[in-house]
């Protein structure tokens, strides 16, 4: 299960202690294929806990994957020093002549704010746009997925009553989809947002693929623009939501447990992961789609 990362990123140690392969550069040189590119748009302030439950999921494969960590040009990060960055991170002006075999943008704790008024927006506009011709695939998650379906559909998204917060079943709307190969009939699935997209601004051009009918369309299929668009949190590990719960509570905000996370709703228990297979399929089955589909010449991507 190889994916290349740098030597000397935290994740790196994390990955292998759980037995996921990490394949140093001298042992790729050997293999005579051609890796998947991947790059990885974090937009998350803790840049080392969202990479490592990306990597995770993306060295998951039996291909050998060459992943580039990315982030806005446009955006000091206060969580996050600058020298970690130059470390580990290219800003996307410093890609965005490459292209990506796979591209995957996360989400940000920016909901709140109207998208014209989120300070990179502009060069969002720009790097959505360039996914188009640089990037054969793209995976849109929670904010990431509002912007894009907003930017390229048009769709709306609205506030809800209270936040969804928790883990809850879901519907696979299309099992035939490539996408979903593998997955039961109703996966549990993190879910932590106060927005909800309005279905009746979403086109004819888009496929829900998951769906719950009271906590709102999870996955969606977007072939024109070669992506797929995941509003929830597939990625999260254990303590994702139990983290984000105790600090709600430090902060007052009065927030309730997550719910179905706690065993018995003892938020004092370790909570269980009941999603990690389905996660791990998600990014199997995604990876193969690229696989099967991609350019062998990289320079035909997004032609």
């Amino acid at each position: 299960m190889p994916i290349r990362i740098p030597d000397d990123l935290p994740a790196r140690k994390t990955l292998e202690d759980e037995g996921v392969y990490v394949m140093d550069s001298t042992r790729a040189a050997r293999q005579d294929i051609r890796p998947l590119d991947i790059g990885l748009l974090n937009l998350m302030p803790n840049k080392e806990r969202t990479e490592t439950q990306f990597t995770r999921l993306i060295g998951s494969t039996p291909l050998q994957v060459e992943l580039t960590l990315v982030r806005v040009s446009d955006h000091i990060s206060k969580n996050t020093s600058e020298d970690y960055l130059k470390t580990f991170y290219r800003t996307w002006e410093e890609v965005r002549e490459r292209k990506f075999d796979g591209f995957i943008i996360t989400g940000a704790p920016i909901a709140h704010i109207p998208f014209e008024e989120v300070r990179y927006w502009p060069e969002m506009l720009e790097i959505m746009d360039w996914t188009q011709t640089n990037a054969h695939h793209t995976m849109f998650i929670c904010w990431g997925a509002q912007a894009a379906l907003h930017h390229f559909h048009g769709a709306q998204r609205y506030r809800m009553p209270q936040k969804a917060f928790g883990v809850f079943r879901h519907q696979v709307i299309n099992p035939r989809s490539p996408y979903l190969r593998g997955f039961s009939d109703s996966p549990m699935i993190p879910v932590s947002r106060y927005n909800d997209i309005d279905r009746s601004t979403l086109g004819p051009d888009l496929e829900i693929l998951i769906d719950n009918q009271e906590i709102g369309v999870s996955m969606l299929g977007d072939a024109k623009h070669r992506a797929v668009h995941f509003l929830n949190h597939l990625e999260y590990d254990n303590r994702s939501l139990a983290d984000e719960y105790e600090r709600d509570v430090a902060a007052g905000k009065g927030t309730p447990p997550p719910a179905n996370l706690f065993p018995n709703g003892d938020t004092s228990v370790t909570p269980e992961n009941r999603w990690r297979s389905h996660a791990h399929l998600l990014f199997q089955n995604w990876i193969n789609e690229i696989y099967q589909t991609t350019p062998y010449d990289q320079s035909e991507i997004g032609r």
